[in-house]
């Protein structure tokens, strides 16, 4: 007690104020006073972030009117160029006639500049552009070697490091700080020919199915405003989508290239999560490795997929990441017509496949079945297990400790304000509220149960272990099967703006092989009918929760949009994966065009 008067100087106090008294406003006082610097405070530092977001938002207005000008500069000087002639080719058709000469990679780059501007104005898809396209451009025409993209536009997900840019996944506190060289992937597509031009939005952190952060704000769906493009990797799929990209770098760790694929109605592949460099990639919860993050290509079609994934699989790739198994692009696999063993599942017990989801499984399955490929039904062994003990408790098995310290200085955005909430709550006060749930709402208690975190490093061991012998357990009832691939829902349709980040639960057809590290890909097979909207009023779900209902109301009104499905392959089989893909591809497209 004497050591805290010491500090406080009270006796000092008490000698300048022998008569004053400590009443009621004299305390009052003190604490309008402390709550006021509070306040203050908070006021100072919020301010200096939106001076932060300001001068990124600036910069961005900034190299986009650089891009304008680039434009409108080369139409100029080639008034005569007609930008459909590109715009309307498949990226293998476009890439031949840039091997052959018929088009100047100078024409392809500036027709893509001018339509992502486009697509931009209307959806909010683009963060930064690339000026040093434009030297690339001119390097190109000195090169001997053209390489397989040679020539190509590709756009970046904002998280690709690119010398002299800012990666800052959303966050404000990210911004400021340039990236001192390109990531391995960057590196590897200019190696190849790709020229780099532009990075596209992510949700704040990118451990969203949103599109939004406070820095550039919300990307909209391409075909309906009132529909999220799907997520993390939201602006790819949006620019893609709209015509204003070709080909499109992503990431997944729980279905952030094939959710906003599926969305959009395009093609995503998240292969097994080695088989590319992370080197030069930032991430907000470095050191997670429960479950495996991967990079991908995002496209028009599969064979663009594929031809991506032969570019990036090359020697200049194993060079610059000696961690990285040396397994070039299997041709052979790809380009097989053998008919495939495919194991297939409409519903993983857990989520209730909206009805449009399980008509996209029913529908494609038929479709391979007279394509001559056999169809084996399929179980998905333990689901809950994998998506409360594997998947949720391994991205939080720091307790939200990790997320919650990114956050703590930052301005929220509503895609993921309901876990920065939960990450400020301690650990017994959601066992209690767990406890208090679990009769009414059980998946939604054992979700807060899994934002506790794991405990102890005994605990994760513990926890890593099981994701090996969950991987085993799959693996063995594929191989008893005797299967290649399996078919099975993506998540579609779109979800309304806003409702993303609150179904986290409901996405475990994506975030499965996150966990077991297969590849997985999505593919486009229909659109939302009348009589799918129809019959999701009927929609119950399998648990009746909270959860369920919000799925039923976020997938309202989506008559027209995209429908996908997933197709999956054993690890290091990627190839095997776009295979299906393609497969899938042709005979969709053959059936909608007869039909």
């Amino acid at each position: 007690m004497q050591r805290i008067q010491d500090m406080l100087g009270y006796e000092r106090l008490t000698q300048l104020l022998p008569t004053t008294k400590l009443d009621g406003r004299v305390i009052t006082a003190i604490l309008c006073g402390f709550g006021a610097g509070i306040l203050l405070r908070k006021w100072l530092f919020r301010r200096q972030l939106q001076k932060k977001i300001a001068k990124a938002q600036e910069q961005r207005e900034r190299l986009l009117e650089q891009m304008k000008a680039a434009v409108h500069r080369f139409k100029q000087k080639h008034p005569d160029i007609r930008a459909e002639s590109i715009l309307s080719l498949s990226l293998l058709e476009l890439s031949e006639k840039l091997q052959e000469g018929t088009f100047s990679p100078e024409n392809v780059l500036y027709t893509y500049m001018e339509q992502a501007l486009k697509v931009n104005e209307e959806l909010n898809c683009l963060t930064d552009f690339i000026p040093d396209c434009e030297e690339q451009l001119r390097e190109l025409q000195k090169r001997k070697e053209k390489g397989l993209l040679y020539g190509i536009p590709v756009s970046l997900k904002e998280h690709y490091d690119y010398k002299n840019h800012v990666s800052s996944c959303g966050l404000v506190s990210f911004l400021g700080i340039p990236a001192k060289d390109d990531s391995v992937i960057v590196k590897v597509l200019k190696s190849q020919g790709a020229i780099p031009f532009v990075k596209t939005n992510v949700p704040q952190t990118m451990l969203s199915y949103d599109s939004s952060n406070v820095i550039f704000g919300k990307t909209l769906h391409p075909q309906n405003p009132k529909k999220s493009p799907g997520g993390s990797s939201s602006g790819e799929g949006a620019l893609i989508a709209g015509g204003g990209s070709i080909l499109g770098l992503g990431s997944d760790v729980g279905g952030s290239i094939r959710i906003p694929s599926s969305f959009c109605g395009i093609c995503g592949l998240k292969p097994t999560a080695s088989r590319l460099s992370f080197l030069g990639i930032p991430v907000p919860l470095p050191g997670m490795d429960t479950v495996t993050a991967s990079l991908g290509p995002m496209a028009r079609d599969v064979d663009s997929l594929a031809l991506c994934m032969r570019a990036l699989l090359c020697e200049e790739l194993f060079h610059l990441d000696p961690s990285l198994p040396p397994l070039s692009f299997n041709d052979e696999v790809y380009a097989s017509s053998k008919p495939l063993r495919i194991g297939y599942y409409e519903s993983d017990g857990f989520s209730q496949p909206t009805p449009s989801m399980k008509r996209a499984i029913q529908q494609t399955k038929q479709l391979l079945e007279k394509a001559g490929h056999e169809l084996i039904p399929f179980s998905v062994p333990r689901t809950e297990h994998m998506v409360y003990e594997l998947f949720l408790g391994g991205i939080f098995a720091d307790g939200i400790e990790t997320l919650h310290d990114l956050l703590k200085n930052e301005m929220i955005d509503p895609c993921i304000h309901y876990l920065f909430r939960l990450s400020y709550f301690p650990a017994f006060v959601k066992r209690l509220l767990s406890f208090l749930l679990k009769p009414m709402f059980p998946r939604l208690a054992k979700f807060l149960d899994k934002t506790c975190g794991i405990g102890s490093v005994k605990k994760l061991w513990k926890q890593h272990d099981a994701v090996k012998t969950y991987q085993c357990e799959f693996i063995d009832k594929w191989k008893s099967l005797e299967l290649d691939v399996i078919l099975c829902p993506a998540v579609c349709p779109a979800f309304n703006l806003a409702s993303s980040g609150i179904l986290l639960g409901v996405t475990s057809y994506t975030f499965l092989y996150n966990v077991l590290n297969f590849p997985a890909g999505t593919v486009t097979v229909d659109t939302v009918t009348e009589e799918d909207e129809e019959e999701l009023k009927q929609y119950q779900g399998y648990y009746h929760d909270f959860w369920d209902t919000q799925l039923r109301k976020s997938v309202e009104g989506g008559v027209g949009l995209p429908i996908a499905v997933q197709c999956v392959a054993l690890p290091w089989q990627d190839e095997l994966c776009l295979r299906l893909m393609k497969e899938v591809e042709t005979v969709t497209r053959e059936w909608r065009r007869c039909r």
